[in-house]
């Protein structure tokens, strides 16, 4: 790989700074599942070679860890992004542990100081932070070092859309791990949502789209009586959003329904929603929306959504998801579920299936269990790798091709009958 040519200042000295590549994270997935494994066990005679490659990673992310003290604009943001490649991919909580304070620092400093994406992935990489620290009292002390900074953001009319937007997420999945600053948050994020609903402005609908989702994640984890009161309050402004000009809008509000509902009828079986009526009609309209100003991916996207929210509202039903990693598999049957998931996927992206079966928060949070104990080189050995890929499929085609030719040499002809 080409060497990038932004630096950071370590030791007194420049040194390159490397955005952490898809060779950084090319070990297969399930053999860190070996990492599980007990600790007193007998080395093996490739053991010092991983014990190398680990020296390495942990030299690379400390090169980043110091970039995000650097003066430059766009170092300090290629070392956020580097840290979060590495964090979404990998369980590195003893390294992060160890260095928890110095990372928070630079998470607070580019908050500070940064613009926009700075700001953005700052408050990314404090959430997958606290998804490698888990629920205990380390998140916790993340979360209130930062909670000013993001409270001065969320407040901030005037500042960049795109931070706003990035902390507005951010702060409900930071208190999904630090559940005891919950209700501060809460009422936070609640504000924000509550002005929104107010009004929209077509320069921010993503911004709202996003403290929408917020929102209802917090919902997830809400007391009955808080998830009463708030369903009081907002289901019945919800609806209104369903005419938003913005396709992912209307998604997030229709979904937030879906989710009121479920968590409603979960609390009362005889719940019943006074405007039910003109709900479904406006549900059912979006399920079959065919009107030609709009563009036909986001009609079929909404389409298939506001199909199973339709059902939700309606039969009280969800179109169970099945979700498989490694040697295992998650159902996602509940609006509740998936809410969790969606906001877990978002932060780590591919690293989705890897952190279902490594990281110990997560699978605690859709009651998983503790993470299997997996032998990596059975696993290799049952992989096969591209090379066996692509002669297995030639073969196959080959075989297929020859099976076609025999009919195709052999045509009957109709005349002869």
């Amino acid at each position: 790989m080409p060497r990038s040519k932004k630096r950071s200042k370590r030791g007194g000295q420049h040194v390159a700074v490397q955005p952490f590549s898809d060779e950084d994270v090319s070990v297969e997935t399930l053999s860190h599942c070996s990492s599980f494994s007990d600790g007193a066990s007998v080395p093996d005679e490739g053991e010092t070679g991983d014990d190398a490659t680990q020296e390495d990673l942990h030299y690379k992310l400390q090169e980043y860890i110091d970039g995000t003290m650097d003066k430059s604009a766009k170092t300090r943001q290629s070392a956020l992004d580097s840290l979060k490649t590495a964090l979404a991919t990998k369980i590195l909580y003893d390294f992060i542990l160890e260095r928890r304070m110095t990372i928070t620092d630079g998470i607070e400093r580019c908050l500070k100081k940064g613009k926009g994406d700075e700001q953005r992935a700052a408050a990314s990489l404090a959430c997958l932070l606290c998804i490698q620290l888990g629920s205990g009292l380390e998140s916790e002390e993340l979360f209130k070092s930062l909670k000013p900074i993001f409270r001065n953001i969320l407040t901030d009319g005037t500042a960049n859309v795109q931070a706003r937007q990035a902390v507005r997420l951010s702060s409900p999945l930071s208190y999904s791990s630090a559940i005891t600053v919950c209700c501060q948050l809460l009422f936070m994020v609640l504000d924000c949502v509550s002005a929104f609903l107010q009004s929209l402005s077509p320069q921010t609908t993503v911004l709202h789209t996003q403290a929408l989702l917020a929102w209802a994640l917090l919902l997830t984890i809400c007391s009955g009586t808080e998830v009463r009161r708030l369903l009081n309050k907002h289901l019945p402004k919800l609806p209104s959003l369903l005419e938003c000009d913005d396709v992912n809008m209307r998604i997030a509000a229709g979904e937030t329904i879906a989710l009121l509902f479920e968590l409603a009828r979960d609390l009362d079986a005889e719940f019943e929603y006074e405007n039910l009526g003109m709900l479904c009609a406006m549900l059912s309209s979006l399920a079959t929306d065919c009107n030609k100003h709009r563009a036909k991916t986001d009609k079929r996207k909404q389409r298939s959504v506001f199909r199973d929210v339709l059902r939700a509202v309606e039969e009280g039903d969800f179109q169970t998801e099945t979700i498989r990693f490694g040697t295992e598999r998650m159902y996602i049957n509940s609006w509740v579920r998936k809410r969790m998931y969606d906001t877990f996927r978002e932060y780590v992206g591919s690293g989705m299936n890897y952190h279902l079966q490594a990281n110990e928060f997560i699978r605690d949070v859709f009651q998983l269990g503790p993470p299997l104990m997996v032998d990596s080189a059975a696993l290799k050995a049952m992989k096969f790798s591209r090379f066996e890929r692509h002669l297995y499929n030639a073969a196959v085609f080959k075989a297929r091709t020859k099976a076609r030719n025999k009919f195709r040499d052999k045509r009957i002809d109709v005349g002869e009958f």
